[in-house]
């Protein structure tokens, strides 16, 4: 059965790879926490071993320049998407508070943007990220 949602995630085709992974596993888990029933059942192997659940749906990553970034952003945003951001200050903070007082201080317009991502329904964050490209 296919989601009626979609998770997705837009990095900044610049950045360091460790920088686009950092990105990444940031933007997923404010989705993961805002949405628990994302998030799928633990996992057991054959031993009975248990390991933490996942997201019962893909993620789909895709890399944009900064322009098509901002672009993508504005249309979730436009849309009602929720979006989470993820800015170039935040490669020189070390905690939350720190990260959110970074965002807080930058109007919606000049954010420095490097990722984002986005949850909703399957069409509008297709339609939000239309003509970007999945990440190699």
């Amino acid at each position: 059965m296919q989601a009626k949602t979609k998770i997705a995630v837009v990095v900044r085709d610049d950045l360091a790879t460790w920088q686009r992974l950092n990105v990444t596993a940031f933007m997923v888990s404010g989705i993961a926490a805002r949405f628990p029933e994302t998030v799928g059942e633990d996992y057991e192997d054959g031993s009975g071993q248990a390991y933490l659940p996942m997201f019962g749906q893909p993620v789909l990553v895709y890399v944009a320049d900064a322009d098509a970034l901002r672009a993508a952003h504005r249309k979730a945003v436009d849309r009602e998407l929720d979006v989470a951001v993820y800015t170039e200050e935040l490669f020189a903070t070390g905690n939350d508070t720190d990260n959110r007082a970074a965002v807080q201080a930058v109007p919606t317009e000049k954010l420095a943007l490097v990722g984002i991502g986005v949850h909703g329904g399957r069409n509008a964050v297709d339609k939000a990220l239309k003509g970007l490209s999945l990440h190699p």
